[in-house]
């Protein structure tokens, strides 16, 4: 199972930034000797998650699959989708949904209703949590001290003038979104684009998931978001609450 892992670690690695890699740069970003990172490699492109130019591998569509399965296995995506459908078309906003992974947040479903970030997000997409409305509302929902493990691991920096990275404030930030169950971010991820984000729990009070709706500056304030959309918002928390298992 070692061998898995270390396979895993390997595709882990691509992503926007790295679409190609050296045998080299494997093994820097996963920390494994050169020799296992192209044992990973040639497997990989044996069985076809992976193609060789003969410098630099890069993934293949086969990978899909991976992610697919979990998609075609949860019924979460499914459910919130036409939630999220219905809240873009009442506020004229982006809405979406993401879980925590580590110290980021992986988008499972989303309506947009304009682009609004410089980077496009779609289904699978991850962002840092620490900075982020809908990283802040499912970090709250831990253990202090494990949310304060996986901010620090996410080694916080700054995106924007306004992001803030300090630890202890961040954790100032969680405790005011725990306390009043939704979190707006103001231009921290990227100038222009503000955003507000609830927890998703099931029928248990488990929080599974957050979702939040995101628009730019010009257009509306963080005061005027919470008041025009908040309550909307809590609606759809309420109607989704008794469906997720």
């Amino acid at each position: 199972m070692a061998a898995l892992e270390k396979g895993l670690a390997v595709i882990e690695c691509f992503d926007a930034a790295h679409e190609k890699l050296t045998i080299a740069d494997v093994a820097r970003a996963t920390e494994l000797s050169r020799a296992a990172a192209r044992r990973c490699l040639l497997t990989l492109t044996r069985i076809g998650y992976a193609e060789f130019d003969g410098k630099f591998f890069r993934l293949t569509p086969r990978v899909l699959r991976l992610g697919h399965a979990w998609l075609a296995s949860s019924a979460l995506p499914q459910l919130v989708q036409p939630f999220l459908e219905r809240l873009s078309e009442e506020t004229h906003e982006s809405s979406s949904a993401s879980l925590l992974d580590g110290h980021e947040i992986v988008y499972i479903a989303r309506s947009a209703q304009r682009r609004i970030m410089s980077v496009g997000l779609s289904v699978g997409s991850r962002l840092p949590a620490f900075c982020t409305s809908m990283g802040r509302v499912l970090l709250a929902a831990l253990p202090s001290d494990a949310a304060r493990e996986r901010i620090l691991a996410g080694r916080p920096r700054a995106l924007t003038p306004h992001t803030v990275t300090d630890p202890e404030r961040i954790m100032t930030a969680l405790a005011a979104a725990r306390e009043q169950g939704y979190s707006v971010v103001d231009q921290e991820l990227e100038l222009g684009l503000i955003s507000m984000a609830l927890p998703l729990a099931n029928a248990r009070g488990e929080t599974v998931a957050a979702f939040n709706i995101s628009g730019q500056v010009q257009r509306t304030s963080a005061e005027e978001m919470v008041a025009q959309f908040l309550p909307r918002m809590r609606s759809m928390q309420a109607m989704l609450r008794p469906l997720i298992k």
